[in-house]
């Protein structure tokens, strides 16, 4: 049975990422706040999962150099699937190796028989002269 996360576990997931990140980049929460223009006490939210807006969010992860992060949340697809089969050449359906060759057989039976000579014109009835 698949097991989905809560809004608490992706909130306080969230908040681990961005706290590992800013301590990967030797900051501390004083100084990423100001950076990205919340109050400490916004960014300890953030971080301990307990809550906060999209603007704070998105102010830290801009402050933190990671916008990139956004792009992957929804990405716009480049390639349309329904475009693609609009385009492509109508698929020729497989012949049975039967009927593969008695169309062979007939192809040869009309090269080996002689062109037909065409008939004659011959005066039609009534039109004959007299």
């Amino acid at each position: 049975m698949i097991t989905h996360p809560t809004l608490e576990d992706l909130e306080f997931s969230l908040g681990e990422q961005l706290k590992r990140l800013r301590l990967n980049k030797n900051q501390d929460q004083k100084t990423l706040a100001a950076r990205a223009g919340v109050s400490v006490r916004a960014l300890r939210n953030l971080e301990g999962g307990s809550g906060s807006t999209v603007k704070t969010l998105l102010s830290v992860v801009r402050a933190l150099g990671r916008e990139a992060w956004l792009e992957t949340v929804a990405p716009v697809p480049t390639v349309n699937a329904l475009t693609l089969t609009r385009r492509a050449a109508t698929r020729q359906r497989a012949t049975s190796p039967a009927v593969k060759a008695k169309a062979a057989q007939s192809r040869l039976q009309a090269a080996a028989t002689p062109a037909a000579t065409p008939p004659t014109s011959s005066p039609r009835h009534g039109d004959e002269a007299a």
